[in-house]
């Protein structure tokens, strides 16, 4: 198991299933089929898990730029976190999906960029959970019993994020790293499943995400994790990027798991690179 404060095992969160101080969100999704998240939750989830949905909790709409994933309003997603019991700098909110950390990540990365450190994601996902035995209810919480409705005020932290004028002004400095996070193939522009043009960012290097767990969704030691990284981990700052700003998330999360704290969300990644 790998110890740290942005990871939790499904045996610890088994135990602080009735902790006040935990909330739980499925982040389950497809890019594919954007109902079938939601779906999925309804018929079977983590007892006490509340469901937030990329495209409508974690998003904003598409405008002509911003990526296919704009970062949602801040506004809102206060107080949608609020509505479902997390009290700002207090409550542990763990994270999960059934994609290696793909959505779960995004939660992760918005959260502190909230300035609410308290977040981690379950190591393994739901496939964990389920391969530990452990149960899951159809029943959707209202919210916790006997707790009020969390208070949650943003303390939001820029320095997390970057838009395409910071990449294109501080990409090819010396001691700044652009990541581009994406599968090899669509990095080098041999395939594009998604957006309309191939290719990644001038001088951008490739840590694709999936690297960061194994084929079954569990995270590769944390000592792998930080050999990973050891070329560019002295970078002044290493800028991420995936299609959508999604996926790089989860290079965000292995950066810090690996003790790097320079990571940087280029948000609107190549989807918005390609719209100017």
């Amino acid at each position: 198991m790998n110890n740290h404060k942005f990871v939790v095992s499904p045996q610890w969160l088994f135990a602080h299933l009735e902790d006040p101080d935990v909330v739980i969100v499925d982040c389950r999704f497809s890019l594919a089929d954007p109902q079938l998240g939601k779906q999925q939750y309804q018929t079977s989830h983590i007892p006490g898990a509340y469901y937030l949905d990329l495209n409508q909790d974690l998003s904003s709409p598409v405008q002509e730029h911003g990526g296919r994933h704009p970062l949602p309003d801040i506004d809102i997603l206060t107080a949608k976190l609020a509505g479902i019991g997390v009290n700002f700098s207090e409550t542990l909110v763990v994270a999960y999906d059934d994609s290696r950390f793909a959505f779960a990540s995004r939660l992760w990365w918005l959260l502190r960029y909230l300035g609410h450190e308290k977040v981690a994601v379950l190591d393994g996902g739901l496939k964990g959970w389920e391969n530990g035995g452990y149960p899951m209810t159809e029943i959707t919480p209202l919210k916790k019993s006997g707790i009020l409705l969390g208070k949650f005020t943003a303390n939001l932290q820029p320095q997390l994020l970057v838009n395409i004028e910071d990449v294109k002004a501080r990409k090819d400095s010396p001691d700044v790293v652009l990541v581009d996070s994406r599968e090899s193939d669509r990095y080098r522009g041999e395939r594009e499943p998604i957006d309309k043009i191939a290719g990644h960012i001038p001088g951008a290097v490739n840590y694709p995400w999936q690297e960061l767990t194994d084929n079954s969704g569990v995270l590769i030691p944390l000592s792998v994790q930080s050999q990973r990284w050891s070329n560019i981990k002295s970078a002044k700052e290493i800028l991420v990027y995936c299609g959508s700003g999604v996926t790089a998330c989860v290079n965000l999360l292995s950066l810090e798991l690996a003790g790097i704290n320079t990571g940087k969300l280029y948000a609107g990644s190549w989807s918005d690179w390609i719209s100017y």
